[in-house]
């Protein structure tokens, strides 16, 4: 298994890079995640990779972190989630943002992703529940340092007593892109008063 890399970028065309290690270009797949943070070519670059040995190809796939990886070899022993999808996911939403929207069985923000229907939504939803289970505490914690409005919105909804469920079908309907949590919260009391 190659755990990782270093060398000199020498080609990058999204999603595809190819990094040079003493004389060797190994191309690596990676999310745009870990692509748009990529330094120039001609530079210096360490990355985390994930192999993958198929009948017919050796696929490299890279991270920035070793969270990402991680994160990337959970989503590939869901069924039905492969590497394409994988990269998809952490393509669309950053680490934080898929555990958020696995804690608070987010549905609307996993179709969001190119290639996730709603049976995989409720999939990952169901298998990636336990894995982030003992980290929820952590994260809620560290919420105020990491939240986006649309989480924020979503926490205060729900220490008003409302059910989770509930608040995610209204948050679900609404758009909620640029607006602050206060904003958010506001729209879905409206609705729920209707």
């Amino acid at each position: 298994m190659i755990g990782s890399l270093r060398g000199r970028l020498a080609a990058k065309h999204a999603p595809h890079i190819v990094l040079e290690c003493n004389g060797v270009g190994y191309e690596i797949e990676t999310p745009m995640s870990t692509f748009l943070d990529l330094p120039g070519i001609g530079e210096e670059l360490f990355i985390h990779t994930h192999m993958q040995t198929r009948e017919d190809a050796q696929l490299l796939f890279g991270f920035a972190s070793i969270d990402e990886r991680s994160l990337f070899r959970s989503l590939l022993k869901i069924s039905g989630v492969g590497a394409r999808m994988g990269l998809a996911i952490l393509s669309a939403m950053n680490e934080q943002d898929f555990r958020r929207a696995i804690e608070y069985e987010d549905t609307a923000a996993l179709v969001r992703i190119p290639g996730v229907g709603k049976k995989t939504a409720e999939r990952l939803i169901i298998e990636m529940r336990d894995k982030f289970k003992h980290t929820a505490a952590r994260a809620s914690t560290a919420s105020a340092a990491v939240a986006n409005p649309r989480a924020e919105a979503v926490d205060a909804l729900v220490s008003l007593g409302y059910k989770l469920n509930e608040v995610n079908k209204l948050i679900g309907n609404m758009d909620v892109d640029g607006k602050s949590a206060e904003d958010i919260i506001r729209q879905a009391l409206r609705q729920v008063v209707r």
